[in-house]
């Protein structure tokens, strides 16, 4: 990976709009949950989901792919969203956010398409699909389309994605001749095909992506080195962990769509999108963030003990959320147990930020 091309003060802005996105978009689900906090003038709650999903994932993502061709021109992505992502913040859904938003992507299918001249594999492949399945889902609801109605293209987004860097950073090796790999291809161009038929017809079409969905997540329960892994010690447990959590939380979301087909609002609504968006894409977030994190500032984050604490709080507290705040709809339980998974996820950067410190204390 080349980490020099780009100089780490340039590096800067977009990881500081990745975690304006992150505040503002946990601040908006605290507006969601119905919790006592002022509200702001502009709408925040109704950009919850692109701005958690484009402005903050979508962003760390796109910077690490730029990071890791080492081109300046690269960086247009993660500023695109980043920004987009402010002005979500503070105007809206207004057209010029939405517009950023789908502008990020490609200016990242230009970074995959450099990278894959550079040295194509499977890899590669299955996070460029996660790209443009983050532009399809920008470019409908450019068009007019509501959240609910691209959340099989956010889902698209993020699932290739992560799927892609599993095979990338954790160097899983297909063996068994070229099943597996034929496996993850179809499951892959099945998830992205049933994002397709999900938002041209909705009933069967999501039900298809659920299975699909089902598909891609026993590829990685069954080809995974986290299987492995758990038996091991320190941050290859720690991973190994939050991997087979999130693999759980994300069959649920396909057995929910595939079971029960498409939902826009309500308790299944809830479960279905938080299993898989904090359930699978914030555990591999904080999993991830001692290899990622290093990478994209040169700044090491050591492993300790300590990350396993916001880690089992949040799927703690998820599972209370989806088995009693949304199957047993006890909405007291549903609000606060979504708040404890905002302190989850603060808690995690308040302990990245001590471990990180301790280790440059330790070092000097």
């Amino acid at each position: 990976m080349n980490t020099s091309g780009i100089a780490v003060r340039y590096r800067l802005p977009a990881l500081a709009g990745a975690a304006i996105a992150l505040l503002g978009g946990l601040y908006a689900a605290l507006l969601l949950l119905g919790m006592p906090v002022a509200a702001p003038p502009s709408p925040v709650e109704d950009v919850h989901g692109p701005v958690m999903v484009f402005g903050f994932t979508g962003t760390l993502i796109a910077l690490e792919r730029a990071v890791a061709l080492g081109r300046p021109w690269a960086l247009l992505s993660p500023a695109a969203s980043a920004l987009g992502a402010t002005l979500l913040l503070v105007t809206g859904p207004s057209y010029a956010g939405r517009v950023l938003m789908m502008i990020a992507p490609a200016a990242l299918l230009a970074v995959y398409g450099a990278l894959w001249r550079r040295q194509p594999s499977v890899a590669l492949l299955a996070q460029a699909a996660g790209a443009f399945a983050w532009y399809a889902a920008a470019f409908l609801w450019l068009a007019g389309f509501t959240v609910p109605e691209i959340v099989p293209w956010l889902v698209t987004f993020v699932v290739a994605t992560i799927a892609g860097e599993r095979l990338e950073l954790a160097h899983v090796a297909l063996t068994g001749g070229r099943g597996p790999e034929l496996w993850f291809r179809a499951a892959l161009s099945a998830l992205v095909l049933g994002a397709t038929a999900a938002t041209v017809a909705p009933g069967p079409g999501t039900v298809f992506f659920g299975l699909a969905l089902l598909a891609v997540t026993a590829w990685l329960a069954v080809f995974d080195v986290a299987r492995r892994t758990i038996r091991a010690a320190g941050l290859p447990r720690y991973a190994a962990a939050g991997l087979l959590a999130g693999y759980a939380w994300l069959a649920l979301a396909g057995l929910l769509w595939a079971g029960a087909g498409p939902v826009s609002e309500g308790p299944r609504y809830d479960a279905t999108l938080h299993a898989v968006f904090l359930g699978f894409v914030v555990s591999m977030i904080f999993v991830h963030a001692p290899v990622i994190l290093p990478a994209v500032l040169r700044r090491p984050l050591p492993y300790h003990p300590v990350l396993y604490l916001p880690l089992a709080l949040l799927h703690v507290s998820l599972l209370v959320r989806v088995a009693l705040g949304d199957a047993a709809a006890l909405e007291p339980v549903w609000r606060w147990s979504g708040t404890v998974n905002i302190v989850a996820v603060l808690l995690f950067v308040v302990c990245a930020f001590s471990v990180a410190c301790r280790g440059r204390v330790g070092r000097s």
